[in-house]
């Protein structure tokens, strides 16, 4: 072999193996949001734990082509499309969705005129009787767009259905919305007189 072709050989063996970011992500959601302890790690009160510590609980968990890095872990943080992590003082927490019971402040916000939100067919009648309630998690989730809605909505099965949200009117009336990224809005509750079901005619 020559000595070129050895080097290109031996830059080859040293690659690493890539992870899978989606995987990554989901896995990292499932501890900072909902189960930690299956993870065996304890979050803060604000939903926070070690950033070391995190990524030292995900190795022993195994199941990765290779050890996850720090540099892993802010690739999710830095470039996943919904941000829905945040890295502070060395500490790494879910920025929302959490149904674990913990004292998170969010900040309250004005919310845009409209927002959105994404279900299934089988659960409006409920939610026009009863409105939007957080239902095992801290707060309601809204969109910002008809698009990310049907996303979320999909995710339920059965027909998808929008519901229109007038925000303006329900902060006015003293709903309290919640910031969670570009294509989220949070809320403590959304009551049904602020509910409009969606016309099918502009849904793709």
């Amino acid at each position: 072999m020559t000595r070129k072709a050895a080097a290109h050989t031996s830059q080859y063996a040293e690659e690493k193996p890539s992870v899978n970011y989606v995987s990554l992500s989901k896995a990292m959601s499932k501890a900072l949001r909902h189960q930690p302890q299956r993870l065996g790690i304890t979050l803060a009160p604000d939903g926070s734990v070690s950033l070391d510590e995190f990524i030292g609980a995900l190795n022993r968990r195994g199941g990765w082509p290779r050890a996850i890095t720090k540099a892993d872990i802010m690739q999710v943080v830095e470039h996943g499309s919904k941000q829905r992590f945040a890295v502070e003082g060395g500490r790494i927490r879910a920025r929302y969705g959490h149904s674990v019971p913990l004292a998170i402040n969010y900040e309250p916000a004005n919310p845009p005129d409209v927002l959105y939100h994404g279900t299934s067919e089988r659960f409006l009648e409920t939610i026009m009787a009863e409105g939007l309630l957080p239902m095992g998690r801290q707060v309601v989730h809204l969109s910002s767009d008809v698009e990310t809605a049907q996303q979320v909505g999909r995710r339920h099965g059965g027909r998808t259905v929008i519901l229109t949200v007038d925000a303006a009117r329900a902060a006015q009336d003293g709903i309290r919305f919640y910031r969670g990224n570009d294509s989220t809005w949070l809320a403590d509750r959304i009551p049904a007189c602020f509910l409009r079901k969606q016309d099918a005619r502009y849904l793709q």
